[in-house]
């Protein structure tokens, strides 16, 4: 067997050993993810580079740092995910949820930044309404959840004002501290859709079909991302109503404690796959950089 195809299986294995100690909440081993994004990059490399080489590299850098900061806890080191400190204030922080997307999407947001910076151009009119068409979905789903926590607000500011409870009292908060807040989470998530859309177009027009369907996948990533940023604004109501894709969309089980960000992990891995391979050996079918026009 040549060596691209094995690397490229070999990533995938680690994908997949990553996906299920996610899945289990129980990592088969700690350095999964970093293993299959570095084949990922080997890969490259060994396929041959398309022109400008720099990009996939490029591309890959940041996701690889985020993995190794990401990477689970040691066995017996406490419990993995992030824990928040705080005051005993329920006050909304207005960036937290602005903090908490922007620690998750940062680097899918660079690698995508990277890839529109390197394959730039003008895409074709069929391939941006699918874009136009795809990017309504999310960009309506963040409207929706933003909108329905803000009645809910507004709801609990009417109704604390028809009773006796003093609306300055500590904790108290309205639509003015809750929506901004709102706002900022979801805006990381957004760019990422768009962003990444923007660059399924490019790749589409190129005839770097596989590559776009990884790009569309990202777009994808960002729902998840999207309801963990909102998860991460300290609210005073309720925001599980139109919540789709947070952690509990699925339900855990004790063999399966974590099934919507195993998911989650196996759209975002997907994507990095295809964007890879597609536009590297395994969509040799279109040039990476159109030819010249003749004249």
């Amino acid at each position: 067997m040549r060596r691209a195809p094995l690397l490229l299986i070999l990533a995938a294995v680690s994908a997949v050993a990553h996906v299920v100690g996610v899945l289990t909440a129980a990592p088969l081993w700690r350095g999964a993810e970093v293993l299959s994004l570095a084949l990922l990059l080997a890969y490259a490399v060994a396929a041959g580079l398309p022109a400008p080489r720099w990009a996939v590299p490029a591309a890959l850098v940041p996701l690889i740092v985020d993995a190794v900061r990401t990477m689970p806890a040691e066995p017996g080191a406490g419990d993995v995910g992030w824990t928040v400190y705080g005051s005993d204030d329920s006050a909304v922080d207005r960036t937290a949820g602005f903090d908490a997307a922007l620690a998750g999407s940062w680097a899918a947001l660079v690698a995508v930044a990277v890839l529109l910076l390197a394959y730039r151009g003008r895409g074709r009119r069929r391939h941006l309404i699918a874009a136009a068409v795809a990017a309504a979905p999310v960009v309506g789903y963040a409207a929706v959840r933003v909108t329905d926590i803000g009645v809910a607000a507004g709801t609990r500011v009417v109704e604390t004002r028809t009773t006796l409870t003093r609306v300055d009292s500590p904790g108290y908060h309205d639509q003015a501290d809750v929506v901004p807040a709102l706002v900022l989470a979801v805006l990381p998530p957004l760019a990422l859709a768009l962003a990444a859309l923007a660059l399924a177009v490019l790749l589409a027009g190129r005839g770097r079909r596989l590559a776009a369907t990884g790009a569309a996948l990202l777009a994808v990533l960002a729902l998840p991302l999207l309801d963990a940023a909102i998860e991460a604004v300290r609210l005073p109501v309720s925001a599980d109503g139109t919540a789709l894709f947070a952690w509990y969309a699925i339900t855990p089980t004790i063999a399966m404690p974590q099934p919507m960000t195993a998911l989650t992990a196996v759209v975002e891995l997907a994507a990095y796959l295809l964007l890879v391979a597609g536009l590297t050996g395994a969509d040799r079918a279109a040039p990476a950089v159109p030819a010249p026009a003749a004249g």
